[in-house]
């Protein structure tokens, strides 16, 4: 799943931040004359994954023998000198069941920016077993992320404090102490991760990705991207049109906006899920425990927010649930339907003091584990988004948007507008206002969006087609709920993307789900 720009908003620190020194990573070593494509891959067990991918134990086997390796692949810290330094790209593999009917590698990409494949692709279990009757599935953490020189800024006790405070400031004080933490969070991310900032854009992680395919051995390039993964995709697609296979994009970023347009649509976006999840709660046979009314839910859940910002309520000891972590754990949870009976325990609970349940989902949100440890996606976030937009705000200006991000959201539109100051200070400029993605000459590339999807709403398909250009992307529409399409397991999605993805079958274009 994405991170939405509102957590940019959430990760202010009104504290100094404590830097941490970090090795590079990075190889300085005279590479200049090897041929980087021809590169052998050395596959061994996966080992247990690091804190910044997200911690916990090694990956468990598949059914039928499926057995997780890993490796490292050298990548050009710099593609514009692609014979000078290297840094490693960590890849994560389990094999084809069907060795010899099998197509080749099929490569994953999760979104974020900045989740860990290798940490995401062997915790969705049997959800790909399909697939991978004819493919290699193959996954890795883009470089800045994971075990691939990930960017790192503050401490884990200094996070804490980062997504404890206020992310909507409302008056001059506020403000101020806002910007500063901006600055100060952004400098200790330049102090720590200088040499990589300026090579984490997603033009650099296309480039890994074509590497990858050489690497591997394909021809082409078959691909399955989820939420940023679409924009990863669209980009490689421009860069390396006749390089593309099979590609699959669900849950698809819209390419054609600016930061601004984007945050805006998101608070549209999560503000309709909020709608359907309160509907859904008072139209069942049992009373709803949180509103009478669909509209009295919103409003209670409103109150929340305004009296959190006065007074905290008991979180997880010893941290209090602020209005800014418990926005963090709704819209958490507005991300997927199965998470919609937990949001309403977690109302219950905060309308009684307890905010535990709330803080658990707003850790979820920001890669904390119960130990306490964060993983890289918010510092990775970060510096992908920063180093792509082009546009930096300026506090003023997103004072003066707060109407029409109201008008979007009157729960979460601040968040979303004052998110636009994430990237103010940061250290290296901005590629552009958008992708892009346009890509003649490419085999068809299947875009999967779904209705009531509120990170990256149903809109962001059809303009990713149109941008893509004519003949290359077919739209195929999901009427659901949550974030992304095929992992919903709607028999028809899945048919269709299996289909495209093991026999070449192409869907008519408009092919509707629900």
């Amino acid at each position: 799943m994405p991170n939405p720009p509102w957590i940019r908003a959430v990760a202010l620190a009104t504290t100094a931040l404590l830097l941490i020194s970090l090795p590079t990573g990075c190889s300085d070593d005279d590479s200049g004359d090897e041929d980087l494509t021809v590169q052998e891959l050395s596959w061994e067990d996966c080992p247990a994954p690091s804190q910044a991918q997200g911690g916990g134990g090694s990956p468990s086997p598949l059914p039928d023998d499926g057995t997780w390796q890993c490796a490292t692949m050298k990548a050009p810290l710099d593609w514009d000198d692609p014979k000078g330094d290297t840094i490693g790209i960590e890849l994560i593999r389990v094999k084809a069941g069907d060795q010899n009917r099998r197509i080749g590698s099929l490569i994953f990409n999760f979104g974020g920016p900045g989740s860990s494949g290798v940490f995401t692709l062997p915790s969705f279990g049997d959800t790909y077993d399909k697939l991978r009757t004819r493919y290699d599935l193959v996954s890795f953490d883009p470089r800045g992320v994971g075990r691939s020189e990930p960017v790192l800024c503050a401490n884990d006790q200094h996070l804490d404090a980062f997504f404890q405070q206020d992310a909507t400031p409302e008056d001059a004080v506020e403000r101020a102490e806002m910007l500063e933490s901006i600055k100060e969070f952004n400098d200790a991310c330049e102090e720590n991760s200088e040499e990589m900032l300026p090579h984490v854009r997603t033009t650099d992680a296309a480039r890994d990705l074509d590497l990858m395919r050489q690497v591997l051995g394909d021809d082409k390039l078959h691909y399955f991207g989820i939420s940023y993964g679409t924009e990863l995709g669209g980009v490689y697609a421009h860069l390396f049109p006749k390089n593309v296979g099979r590609a699959v994009f669900d849950a698809v970023v819209d390419p054609t906006e600016n930061p601004e347009q984007g945050s805006l649509t998101q608070a549209r976006g999560f503000q309709l899920a909020l709608d359907n999840f309160a509907a859904d709660c008072v139209s069942k046979a049992e009373a709803c425990p949180i509103g009478d009314t669909a509209q009295d839910v919103k409003d209670r859940i409103a109150k929340l927010l305004k009296d959190l910002d006065s007074k905290p309520i008991q979180g997880i000891f010893p941290r209090d649930l602020t209005q800014t972590a418990a926005t963090s754990g709704i819209l958490q949870s507005l991300y997927k339907k199965d998470y919609w009976q937990l949001l309403t325990q977690g109302l219950v609970l905060a309308y009684e003091g307890d905010g535990g349940t709330l803080m658990q989902l707003a850790d979820l949100s920001h890669g904390r584990k119960e130990n306490g440890e964060y993983s890289n996606i918010i510092p990775a976030n970060l510096s992908v988004n920063c180093s792509d937009d082009a546009p930096r705000y300026t506090a003023e200006y997103a004072e003066r948007r707060l109407p029409e991000f109201r008008a979007a959201s009157n729960l979460f539109g601040d968040s979303f507008a004052w998110s636009l100051l994430s990237c103010t200070d940061w250290p290296v400029a901005g590629a552009a206002d958008h992708p892009d993605v346009s890509a003649p000459g490419s085999a068809p590339i299947l875009v999967v969006g779904n209705t009531g999807d509120p990170a990256t709403p149903y809109q962001g398909a059809r303009r990713m087609v149109e941008s893509l250009g004519k003949g290359v992307g077919v739209e195929l529409t999901y009427k659901g709920q949550g974030h992304g399409a095929y992992n919903s397991k709607n028999r028809c999605v899945q048919d269709a993307v299996n289909g495209y993805l093991l026999d070449g079958k192409v869907p008519a274009a408009g092919t509707v789900c629900s």
